[in-house]
C-alpha cells in the first residue's frame, strides 16, 4: 500500500477521533486504538517504514511529555509515611510477581512483564481528568518511579536475552548505571551553573520569544538525549523522559511551554502512536480461545497484583474509592508490555501464541480499564 493512502487514513482518523469520543462518551485513546484496529483489519493501514517511524516519534514525544510532569526540585513525598507506603507497594508488587513466576514456572519475560509500568495510558488519564485528583496524582508519582524501574528491567532483560548473562550483559548493565550516575552529576552541575548565572535560563528561553526558541530548544534537547541513548545502547525512552524532566525542572519561568508542547503532542503525534498500536493487532487473535485464555491470565495477573499491593500499601491512606481508581490507573502498561512481548518473541523466549496473548492482554485491558475508570469515576462522583 502506498504512503499516500496511509497518510490520508491517519489524517482522517486523527481528525475523527475526538468527534467520535464526544458522541460515544468513550475516552479518545480507546477510540484511537479501536479505529487503528479497524483500519488495519480492512487494509487501510499496513506496517510500513513511514508509519512505524512517525508512531515511534509519537511514543517518544509522549514519554517526553511524561517527563515534563516531573520537577525534580519538587518531586517527592510530602510525608515520610507515604514514602514508606510506596516502598511497601513496590515490595508487594515484585513479591507477588515472583510468586506467580515460581508457581506457574514461567519464562523470565513474565517476571519482568507483570510488575512493569508505562506512562503512556496514564498520561492520557492525566489529560482527561487532570492532576488534582488524589488517586491520579499519586498514580503519576508512582508511575514515574515505576517507569524508571521498568526501563532498567527492560535493559536487563534485553541484555540477558541477547547476550546471555555473561560479560557482554555486564557491560550493558554497567553502561546503564554509569549513565544514571552521570545524569545525576550533570543535573547537579546544571543546578550550580544556573545558580551562578541565572540569566542563562532567559537567554535559552526568553520571556518575549517571537521565534519559538523554547520549543526549538525542547525538541533539540529531546533528540540529543535520544541520540545519546542510541549510542550507549540504552532504551531511547529513558532519553526522551529525562529530557522532559530537565525542561520541567529548570525552565519553570516558561509557564506556557507545557501547554504548547502538550497541544502539539496530543493533537497530532500521540494519536498516531495509539492508532499504530491498534493497527498492529490481528483481530483474528480475538477468536483463538487458547490465546484469549492466556491473555486473560496475563491481564488478570497485572491487575490483580496491583489491586493487592494497592490495598496493602494505600488502602488506609486513599480510602476505598481512590484506592480502586489508583490501582486500575496503574494497571495499563500497554506500550512496555508490547515492547517486552516483541523482545521475548524475537529472542525465542516466548512462543508466537504467547506473543499474541501479550498484545491482546495489553490492548484489551487498556481499553477495558479506560472504560471502567470512566464508569467508576462518574459513579463515585455522583454520590
Amino acid at each position: 500500500m502506498s504512503n499516500t493512502v496511509v497518510i490520508i487514513t491517519l489524517s482522517l482518523l486523527v481528525l475523527l477521533s475526538p468527534f467520535l469520543s464526544r458522541v460515544t462518551k468513550i475516552p479518545v485513546v480507546v477510540v484511537e486504538i479501536l479505529l487503528g484496529s479497524l483500519a488495519g483489519y480492512f487494509g487501510f493501514l499496513v506496517e510500513n517504514e513511514l508509519f512505524k517511524i512517525i508512531a515511534k516519534v509519537g511514543f517518544l514525544y509522549l514519554m517526553f511529555l511524561a517527563g515534563m510532569e516531573v520537577n525534580l526540585k519538587e518531586f517527592g513525598f510530602a510525608k515520610s509515611s507515604l514514602l514508606r507506603r510506596t516502598i511497601v507497594y513496590f515490595a508487594m508488587l515484585y513479591t507477588c510477581s515472583f510468586a506467580l513466576f515460581i508457581y506457574f514456572d514461567l519464562s523470565s519475560v513474565y517476571l519482568v512483564a507483570f510488575p512493569i509500568f508505562s506512562l503512556g495510558m496514564l498520561m492520557a488519564l492525566v489529560k482527561e481528568y487532570g492532576k488534582n485528583e488524589p488517586w491520579l496524582a499519586l498514580a503519576l508519582n508512582i508511575g514515574i518511579i515505576g517507569e524508571l524501574v521498568s526501563i532498567m528491567a527492560l535493559t536487563i532483560l534485553s541484555g540477558g536475552l541477547e547476550y546471555g548473562y555473561n560479560r557482554e550483559f555486564a557491560f550493558t548493565l554497567g553502561g546503564l548505571f554509569l549513565f544514571l550516575i552521570g545524569f545525576v552529576l550533570f543535573f547537579r552541575g546544571m543546578r550550580v551553573l544556573f545558580w551562578w548565572y541565572p540569566g542563562l535560563k532567559t537567554l535559552i528561553m526568553p520571556h518575549d520569544d517571537g521565534k519559538d526558541q523554547d520549543v526549538r530548544f525542547s525538541m533539540a534537547l529531546m533528540f540529543i538525549m535520544i541520540a545519546m541513548m542510541l549510542y550507549l545502547k540504552i532504551d531511547v525512552v529513558l532519553g526522551a523522559f529525562l529530557a522532559g524532566v530537565l525542561i520541567a525542572t529548570y525552565f519553570k519561568h516558561k509557564t506556557e511551554l507545557p501547554e504548547k508542547l502538550s497541544s502539539f503532542g496530543f493533537g497530532f503525534l500521540v494519536p498516531i502512536f495509539f492508532i499504530h498500536v491498534g493497527s498492529t493487532l490481528a483481530l483474528e487473535a480475538f477468536t483463538d480461545m487458547k490465546i484469549l485464555q492466556l491473555a486473560f491470565f496475563i491481564a488478570s495477573a497485572i491487575i490483580g497484583i496491583r489491586l493487592i499491593s494497592s490495598f496493602v500499601a494505600y488502602g488506609g491512606y486513599l480510602g476505598l474509592k481512590n484506592t480502586i481508581l489508583f490501582s486500575l490507573s496503574d494497571s495499563m502498561p500497554l506500550t512496555f508490555t508490547v515492547a517486552i512481548a516483541t523482545l521475548g518473541y524475537s529472542a525465542n523466549a516466548i512462543t508466537h501464541d504467547e506473543y499474541y496473548a501479550f498484545i491482546v492482554a495489553s490492548m484489551g485491558s487498556g481499553i477495558f480499564l479506560m472504560l471502567l475508570i470512566k464508569v467508576l469515576y462518574t459513579f463515585f462522583n455522583k454520590k
